[in-house]
């Protein structure tokens, strides 16, 4: 990325505020898969519960994704739900921290449950901001730099949440998730010109506005095929909240905590990628590069169950990570591309729910499967999930397109 595209992007009006509260938020949504992992296991010693609680947080995505993209779209007003958004995180943290182990088991994935409603918007609900933000002419290097900011917090989440954990008590990296979740919060009222270009218009409803970016994303070849294709890898990555752990001890003789340093490897690689490779959504079609990668990852992914140390495997996970980074950064170039502003909202926080919903199917089993298959044949079963979605991606992309209907002189 030259160093112009980088002081025209800082130069741009609330831009730099925006960067701040989106990678502070995901830094504390990516120590939570982690670091609740860590606080359940400790006082409960339940696989299960903990992959549970993982879950929790991101299920509730499938079906508030679509509904908060459109709030977004048709009443412009970001900022109030994004305060929101981090009220309910901080909330629900302080909450963990006082009933885990203490109180009943059920109680737990019921605290998580009410503030995943709302965990959508640290995902698409961000990034649909950009082109509110930043011109046409600088959409790639923001990609690019988006991929870093998702990127940047999977290094610094884990690998902070592990760390805590191993330095004081698990319960340690919830209260400093809470902590970020409030500057982020404070950050956020600094963007100005955020709430702005809602498109309520005539005949524009909630739902309406909902069911045109699903029918967006379910008609148009690309939209549709990137889409289904990560939420299949999202679910397989999902299966690693549990795995990891236990992978740790079992097979590498390291300590739980460690799981942090293996998210924060992938990540590291993934920003490597896409910070290096961004001149390839100049020359080959995005789409081609979001399966690509999930090819290539999955491929990779089948080396990690044979390393012996714990260097040897973050090392395999941040090559892997390399061939993520292009395609994270290709799924937004897509959907720029193909999906007209007035739902952008929607279709980013529909995709982003999608995915952390199937993130979340895969934490739910990650348990059951890392005890009853083995942690090291959950990793196999994760890299086959990140195959299987560049087949599904590939076939979905070749079926035909799908007439939409002509909108109203209303919007709707």
């Amino acid at each position: 990325m030259d160093r112009e595209s980088l002081r025209r992007l800082r130069a741009q009006p609330g831009y730099l505020p925006f960067v701040s509260a989106a990678t502070l938020a995901r830094v504390s949504d990516e120590m939570f898969s982690v670091g609740v992992v860590l606080l359940v296991l400790d006082r409960t010693d339940s696989p299960g519960l903990a992959g549970l609680a993982v879950a929790a947080i991101t299920l509730p995505s499938l079906i508030s994704g679509p509904l908060l993209g459109a709030w977004l779209d048709l009443t412009g007003r970001r900022r109030h739900l994004m305060v929101v958004d981090q009220l309910l995180i901080t909330a629900m943290l302080i909450t963990l921290v006082l009933v885990v182990g203490h109180g009943p088991n059920w109680l737990i994935p019921l605290v998580v449950l009410m503030a995943g409603l709302t965990y959508p918007l640290s995902f698409g609900g961000f990034t649909s901001f950009i082109p509110v933000l930043v011109p046409d002419e600088l959409l790639p290097p923001a990609n690019a730099l988006e991929t870093t900011s998702f990127n940047g917090a999977l290094v610094v989440g884990p690998a902070l949440a592990g760390t805590l954990s191993g330095a004081f008590t698990p319960a340690t990296p919830l209260l400093v998730e809470a902590a970020l979740s409030l500057v982020a919060l404070v950050l956020i009222l600094r963007i100005p010109g955020l709430d702005r270009g809602g498109q309520r218009g005539e005949g524009r409803t909630l739902l309406g506005v909902a069911a045109a970016g699903i029918r967006q994303i379910v008609s148009v070849p690309e939209l549709r095929g990137i889409t289904a294709a990560a939420a299949v890898g999202l679910g397989g990555l999902g299966l690693m909240t549990v795995a990891f752990p236990l992978f740790a001890v079992e097979h590498l003789g390291g300590q739980r905590s460690d799981a942090g340093f293996m998210w924060a490897a992938f990540a590291v690689g993934s920003t490597v990628g896409a910070l290096t490779l961004v001149r390839l959504q100049r020359r080959i079609a995005p789409e081609r590069i979001v399966l690509a990668g999930y090819a290539l990852f999955g491929t990779v992914m089948l080396s990690w169950p044979l390393a012996g140390s714990l260097p040897v495997l973050l090392a395999l996970i941040a090559v892997a990570g390399l061939a993520d980074g292009p395609a994270l950064a290709a799924q937004f170039a897509v959907r720029q591309q193909v999906v007209p502003p007035s739902l952008y909202g929607q279709v980013f926080t529909t995709a982003a729910g999608l995915k952390v919903g199937s993130f979340a199917l895969g934490a739910a089993l990650a348990g059951p499967a890392a005890t009853g298959l083995g942690s090291a044949e959950t990793i196999l079963v994760a890299a086959a999930a990140q195959l299987t979605a560049a087949v599904v991606g590939v076939a979905l992309m070749r079926m035909p397109a799908r007439a939409l209907p002509q909108a109203s002189p209303g919007g709707g």
